[in-house]
Parts: structure tokens; C-alpha cells; sequence
């Protein structure tokens, strides 16, 4: 997290403010300008607040802050570019979960590769309280990424990214193609 820059400048010197009487006094300036010193941080985090708050310009270490104020998990080994594009996403995507748009566009976010989605579709509801739901095939999603290298594209990661956008009642499968369309191994 933050911590004390040494040297840095205080945008509003407190010996600015005092009377001209006091102005000469040895002691008064020393003592004010380590209080500059101690306030200069929070003085410039404050008057920076709206660059700390957004996603594209917040300091690198606040970028994971923000992802738990969003509810989203950004992983230290992605580059910081990606943590960023995940957390500025989260309230859309939060949105969208669970539909076919909010699974793409997780997806896209995460691997930053379209992906091509297949499932069942329709929905059905049932006006008799309690009965069963009509219908007799339960609800699917396919989903298949196009990578260069299957065997080497981390496949777990995207099934729990896929397990936890889809709904709970959604049975789903992943495929990994290779950009020429061979499938890798499951």
C-alpha cells in the first residue's frame, strides 16, 4: 500500500499562513515544516482522490483494493493492464451475469479471446405453484476458444470462470481448439 515519499514537496506550506509577525521565528518554522512534512502525503492523496478512485489511473497497488470493493478477483501474476480492464468491467459484468452476453464478455476479459458460445437457449415456466418445470432437456452452454497453442492454455482456470459466471442450473462444457481447429485433450 502507500507509504511515506521522503523530500515530497506539501502543495499548501503552513508557514504560508502565519502572520508576518511570526515569520522569524526559528522555532515556529521548524515545527511547521514537520507538520508539512507528515501532512504533504495526505494532503496530495486527497487532492488527487478522483485519479485513486478510477480503475485506469489508481497506483497499481490500488487497483487489487478496488476489486474488492467490485466484488472480482485479480490475480498478481496478470499484468496490471488486465487486473485494471477486469475491475472498470465489474459493475457491467455484474450486470449481465448468468446471460450469454455476460459470459462472453467475462471470457474476453479474462483471456482476451472472442469466444464462440452454443447453448440450449429458451426458457419455460410452469403457471401450477410448486410443479414441475416443463420441458425435459436441462439448460447447456458450450463454450470454444480458438488459441495457438491448446496444450498450453490453462483450461482450469477457464472452467472456474466458467462454472462461476454460468447458472447454477446451467450444466456447461469448455473446448479448446487450436487456431486450425484441432481440439486439445480434456
Amino acid at each position: 500500500m502507500r507509504a511515506v515519499i521522503p523530500g515530497l514537496p506539501t502543495p499548501h506550506p503552513l508557514a504560508d499562513q502565519l502572520p508576518a509577525v511570526y515569520l522569524d521565528q526559528d522555532f515556529l518554522q521548524r515545527f511547521l515544516g514537520a507538520l508539512d512534512e507528515v501532512l504533504a502525503p495526505v494532503l496530495l492523496t486527497l487532492d488527487n482522490l478522483p485519479a485513486y478512485l478510477h480503475p485506469r489511473t489508481a497506483p497499481d497497488d490500488f487497483v487489487a483494493w478496488m476489486a474488492g470493493w467490485v466484488a472480482v478477483r485479480t490475480d498478481e501474476e496478470r499484468p496490471v493492464n488486465q487486473r485494471r480492464a477486469v475491475v472498470a468491467s465489474a459493475v457491467v459484468r455484474h450486470r449481465q451475469r448468468g446471460t450469454h452476453a455476460g459470459l462472453a464478455a467475462a471470457i474476453r476479459v479474462e483471456t482476451g479471446i472472442e469466444p464462440e458460445l452454443a447453448e440450449s437457449g429458451a426458457t419455460a415456466w410452469s403457471a401450477e405453484p410448486g410443479g414441475a418445470l416443463p420441458g425435459s432437456a436441462p439448460p447447456w452452454v458450450t463454450v470454444r476458444l480458438r488459441v495457438p497453442e491448446p496444450e498450453r492454455f490453462d483450461r482450469v482456470r477457464l472452467e472456474r470462470l466458467v462454472a462461476a459466471e454460468v447458472p447454477a442450473h446451467v450444466r456447461y462444457r469448455v473446448e479448446i481448439l487450436g487456431t486450425q481447429g484441432e481440439a486439445s485433450t480434456p
